[in-house]
This record gives structure tokens, sequence and C-alpha cells, in this order.
């Protein structure tokens, strides 16, 4: 049985026993700031604007922290679940 796209996007949110491993939303949101950081990073160099840079390069930063803290929760959930 296939997925809708919907389905999909979300990982198979939504349908129980697919057997499908979902991402805890921390590592998520953490890889979308990490990704908008580096686009931040390369424009402030582009340009010579260092404030842009280094909001980029912290941006990158709390976006690692967050996906760091969300694999330690899909590690506890997926320790719990065996």
């Amino acid at each position: 049985m296939a997925l809708t796209p919907a389905e999909q996007w979300t990982g198979g949110a939504g349908r129980k026993n697919r057997g499908l491993e979902i991402m805890d939303k921390d590592r998520i949101k953490g890889s979308v700031e990490q990704a908008k950081g580096s686009v931040k990073e390369a424009v402030g160099k582009a340009t010579g604007d260092a404030k842009l840079k280094v909001e980029g390069r912290n941006e990158k930063a709390a976006g690692k922290v967050q996906n760091a803290v969300g694999g330690v929760k899909d590690a506890i959930r997926e320790a719990v679940r065996k």
C-alpha cells in the first residue's frame, strides 16, 4: 500500500503499524536551522556582511544542538520500544 504525498512528506505519520521510523521534530527543526544558517553565512561571506555571517554561524550551531537533542530523544524512544 503506497503512501499518499502528504504521508510521504510527514514520514507516514498517521499510519499505524507501517514499520516506518519517524524522526523527532527537534531533528527536523534542527536540520532546517542548520540549512538557514548555512545560507545566511554564505550570503554574509559573499556580501562582506560580518553581522550576517556571524548570525548564520550562530544559527548553524543552534541547529546542530537541536538536531542532537532530537537524536537523543530518538535513541531513548528506540530503547524504550525494545
